[in-house]
C-alpha cells in the first residue's frame, strides 16, 4: 500500500516551548495507525499540526498528504482535500440537532442525494442518532455526542479520517462499539489515523503502532508485535513483569528513533 500521508521530521512549539521534536512517520492508504502516549507526550499536537490548526507551525519538517505538502496551508484547505478529523472532547455544538451537525460536516458538498445517502449510512453505523435526528446535540449523553463527532465527520466523505480519543470518558460497553465501528468505517476504504490511551483496544484493531514519549516517537512496528512486546505491554498495556523504572529508561534510549 502507497503512504497516503508522510510526516517527515517536525518541530512544533507552544511560547518558545517546543512539544513535538523532529517526529516522522508515514500512513498507509487503507489502513489504521494508532499513536500511543501518556497525557502530554504530544499525541494531540501532531493531529492539530497536520490539521493547520496551531499557526505557523510546524516550525521545520514536511507534512504530505498524496504526495503533496500540506503544512501552513488553512484548515479549511486541507479538508478540502479530503481529511476529516474529530477532536478530543467532541467539539458539538450544543443548541445544533444531530441533523443539523450532519449537514454541517457535508458543508463542501453539493450532491444533495448523496449527501441524504451518507446521513443513511451515519445512522447505520449510529442507530440511535436516527432516533435523536431533531434532538439538540447539548441533551445527548457522552457516548452519544461521540457518535454524533465521528457521523459528522464522515459527512465529507474523507479518504483520511484523524480521532483524538475517541473513547475518552466512556463506559467500557461504549469502547467496544466505538472501536467496532471505526474497524468497520477503515473496512469501506477510510484511512485511519488514532490518537488513543487505550492502548490494548486500538491496537487491536490497527496495523501501525507509534508510541510518543515528550514529543519524540521512541517506538514503532506493526500492531501485533508490539500487543506482544514485553515492555509494551508493562508500560502501556499495565501487564506488570520485573522490569525495573531503570530498565524503562534504557528501553527508552535503546528504541528512540527520529
Amino acid at each position: 500500500m502507497p503512504d497516503l500521508l508522510e510526516v517527515k521530521n517536525i518541530e512544533t512549539y507552544y511560547d518558545l516551548v517546543y512539544a513535538i521534536r523532529g517526529a516522522s512517520f508515514a500512513v498507509k492508504e487503507g489502513s489504521i495507525t494508532t499513536i500511543l502516549g501518556n497525557n502530554g507526550a504530544g499525541k494531540s499536537t501532531i493531529l492539530k499540526t497536520i490539521m493547520g490548526q496551531i499557526e505557523d507551525q510546524p516550525d521545520k519538517g514536511i507534512i504530505e498528504y498524496d504526495g503533496k505538502p500540506i503544512q501552513h496551508k488553512d484548515t479549511d484547505e486541507i479538508v478540502r482535500k479530503g481529511i476529516a478529523y474529530v477532536p478530543e472532547g467532541r467539539e458539538v455544538f450544543e443548541e445544533l440537532t444531530v441533523h443539523e451537525h450532519l449537514l454541517m460536516g457535508a458543508y463542501i458538498r453539493k450532491d444533495s442525494s448523496g449527501i441524504k445517502k451518507d446521513i443513511e449510512q451515519v445512522f447505520e453505523y449510529f442507530p440511535v442518532l436516527r432516533d435523536r435526528t431533531n434532538q439538540w446535540a447539548g441533551t445527548l449523553s457522552g457516548g452519544e455526542q461521540q457518535m454524533l463527532a465521528i457521523g459528522r465527520a464522515l459527512m465529507l466523505r474523507p479518504r483520511l479520517l484523524l480521532l483524538d480519543e475517541p473513547s475518552l470518558g466512556l463506559s467500557p460497553i461504549l469502547v467496544k462499539e466505538i472501536f467496532a465501528i471505526i474497524s468497520a468505517i477503515n473496512k469501506k476504504g477510510v484511512t485511519i489515523l488514532l490518537v488513543e490511551q487505550n492502548a490494548n483496544m486500538a491496537l487491536s484493531i490497527s496495523n501501525t503502532g507509534l508510541i510518543l514519549e515528550n514529543g519524540r516517537f521512541v517506538m514503532k512496528g506493526k500492531a501485533k508485535d508490539l500487543l506482544e512486546d514485553k515492555d509494551v505491554k508493562e508500560f502501556y498495556l499495565g501487564i506488570k513483569s520485573e522490569t525495573s523504572a531503570k530498565g524503562y529508561q534504557r528501553w527508552k534510549r535503546k528504541k528512540a528513533w527520529r
